[in-house]
């Protein structure tokens, strides 16, 4: 019988309750695994659960894009990695919505669970794993600093209301320097985006023909002086090809050297999570390959290497 790990967060939207657990390890007793489920304790415990498992065959995370980070980071710190997978129980739930999963949560187990294993690049933000994004600037604090309660309460609805305060603060431009694809530029920059994913902060489609086994991320970075111009951006790259957009400066790359002038007052936002050391110098890189199992239904969107 094959072993699986299931780690999931039971501070995560949704409530995990414990007859829907037990009907989780019946699910994939059948498919025939043989499964422990593990509730994590605090900040930092799923990374800590993932790092020091004795091998399994399958490790899912449960819960939201955050325990998935910590789930992924403990995993990169193994000395041979497990194969991982995620299911979405959280507020936003970018990750899962770009793997292919609904709403339904058992429905969610048996698409994983006839879906199929691909190697994955996953971003390095000063060795810091991000599965899907790593941003800074106007409004990258909002996932991170507002309530849980208010996420528990309202879902996505809270984010928002996070975002019109954040709206009406003045906005803040960073001098900083980079370096990618041997181009070097010093400016002022207002928001900086770094990810590999098509869909970020709730936006469906947000690159086009984003592949996440391509070997390179996508780089944003914008130095408008107002909100309004930065969400106008945001709604323009569901529509618009980001290289055409005035006022971005847009890099597909698999490196990205940033430093900035004086240490940031914010911190980096990573998988809808604080980044907690700021430094003055970032490096992002990739790792390639990483072993995901997810379902079948956007494979082929999503992966040079679709469904054979």
């Amino acid at each position: 019988m094959k072993t699986c790990i299931v780690i999931y967060n039971p501070n995560s939207g949704k409530v995990l309750r414990a007859k829907f657990l037990r009907e989780y390890q019946a699910v994939l007793a059948q498919y025939g695994y043989q499964a422990r489920i593990i509730g994590t304790e605090y900040r930092g415990h799923a990374k800590e659960i993932a790092t020091h498992l004795q091998p399994v065959d399958l490790v899912i995370s449960m819960g939201g894009d955050g325990t998935f980070n910590e789930v992924m980071t403990g995993n990169l710190a193994r000395v041979k990695p497990l194969v991982l997978a995620h299911i979405p129980v959280g507020t936003t739930n970018d990750v899962g919505v770009m793997f292919g999963y609904g709403k339904d949560l058992k429905q969610n187990l048996l698409d994983l669970l006839d879906g199929v294993v691909r190697g994955m690049d996953i971003g390095l933000i000063n060795g810091h794993p991000f599965v899907y994004v790593a941003g800074f600037g106007k409004f990258m604090q909002i996932s991170y600093e507002t309530p849980g309660k208010l996420k528990k309460t309202y879902g996505q609805a809270a984010y928002f209301l996070e975002g019109v305060k954040d709206f009406f603060r003045p906005t803040k431009l960073y001098k900083l320097t980079y370096g990618v694809n041997g181009i070097e530029k010093q400016g002022y920059y207002s928001f900086m985006l770094i990810s590999n994913a098509n869909r970020i902060a709730g936006i469906d489609n947000f690159y086009k023909d984003v592949k996440l086994d391509d070997g390179q991320f996508e780089v944003l970075f914008c130095n408008f002086r107002k909100a309004i111009d930065i969400i106008r951006t945001l709604g323009l790259l569901a529509v618009t090809d980001a290289s055409k957009i005035s006022g971005v400066e847009f890099y597909k790359t698999n490196r990205i050297e940033i430093a900035f002038d004086a240490y940031p007052r914010k911190a980096w936002c990573v998988d809808g999570e604080k980044l907690e050391r700021a430094v003055l110098k970032y490096e992002i890189s990739n790792v390639r390959n990483v072993q995901v199992m997810l379902p079948r239904k956007n494979i082929n969107k999503i992966f040079l290497k679709g469904l054979e």
